[in-house]
């Protein structure tokens, strides 16, 4: 998937006009439309950007030339396109005790039930966030098609308490919890649940989906499959288990082995398919994830597809379209 940009969690916050009620709920807080705020215009999330560009670039010919690139990537027209397109709202929702963000993005005007689909974010605590930037290139092309998507931003984003994520511990409640709330979400078809996550988010659909029974379909981008496996190629990883997973020190083997998925293949469902797309490229995590977690699901017969992209990365910069694609078309046939 293509980078994210990283914003802060008071330019998150910031947004202030009230959407209409997309989750009629007593347990959610603060619907807020996407699409207000600093976003309320292309022009005006532009300025955003430029300003602070320029706190940190004094010559106006890379001021241009970074401009130039945020055009390029997002661009007003595609910008007005969306707004005309979807409802986007941010929440606040109660999991455990903690104050958990998350979102919903849909089609307007729909007249009947869509297909729902809970994504799951890469990263951990603000690294990785959905933010606007993030929606407009991952997620908005996907809804459009005519899916409900909701997503969590995992406890501690956005917050004072970056320390709650526990990176597939129990902040994988942030992402059951969603389960409950699909049905109150207006135009969501509570039969037809698929679940989709990338990098770190592909281990988190994997651990939420083997809690229950209502998602039917999984996707997986660049995903991780075997934590362990995955410090051999890249070592600073084991910073973020260190700091995030409780008792790693003492329980290293375990705790990654509970997190990776291809050590129980076999108690994978055979009724739900799983779409693995990777780079091959990918320095971050692996192809082999996906090129081995397809060979276990195959021999445990799971119906799945693998598609890799030779010569693209982590996120998809060359193969972004085709990657959506297979999504979309992953889901309309299983939901």
């Amino acid at each position: 998937m293509l980078k994210p940009l990283i914003l802060t969690a008071a330019l998150f916050s910031s947004i202030s006009a009230l959407a209409a009620s997309t989750i009629n709920n007593q347990q959610v807080e603060q619907q807020k439309s996407c699409f207000s705020g600093r976003f309320e215009t292309y022009a005006i999330w532009r300025g955003m950007i430029e300003n602070k560009i320029k706190r940190r670039v004094t010559e106006p010919q890379k001021i241009a030339q970074r401009m130039k690139v945020f055009d390029d990537r997002f661009g007003e027209e595609q910008f007005n396109a969306f707004k005309d397109k979807l409802d986007c709202t941010n929440f606040k929702y109660k999991v455990d005790g903690n104050d958990v963000w998350g979102y919903v993005i849909k089609p307007k005007g729909s007249v009947q039930l869509l297909p729902t689909l809970i994504y799951n974010r890469g990263g951990n605590g603000n690294f990785g966030s959905v933010v606007f930037g993030a929606m407009i290139a991952n997620l908005f092309p996907i809804a459009e098609q005519g899916f409900v998507i909701i997503g969590s931003q995992y406890r501690g984003t956005f917050s004072k308490d970056d320390n709650l994520d526990q990176f597939g511990g129990e902040d994988v409640n942030d992402v059951l919890a969603l389960l409950d709330l699909i049905p109150h979400v207006n135009g969501a078809d509570t039969n037809r649940i698929g679940m989709f996550g990338a990098s770190r988010g592909g281990m988190q659909t994997h651990l939420a989906a083997k809690q229950t029974s209502k998602i039917k379909a999984i996707a997986t981008i660049a995903g991780s499959a075997d934590l362990k496996a995955g410090l051999e190629i890249r070592a600073n990883m084991e910073k973020v288990y260190k700091n995030r997973i409780p008792n790693y020190a003492q329980n290293k083997d375990q705790e990654l082995a509970r997190r990776s998925v291809l050590n129980w293949v076999d108690t994978l469902p055979k009724d739900r398919p799983i779409l693995l797309i990777h780079g091959e490229k990918d320095k971050r995590v692996s192809a082999t994830h996906s090129e081995n977690l397809a060979a276990a699901l195959k021999k445990h017969k799971v119906p799945h597809k693998l598609v890799l992209y030779p010569e693209d990365n982590h996120f998809l910069e060359r193969s972004k379209s085709q990657a959506d694609a297979e999504i979309v078309s992953w889901f309309k046939a299983h939901l």
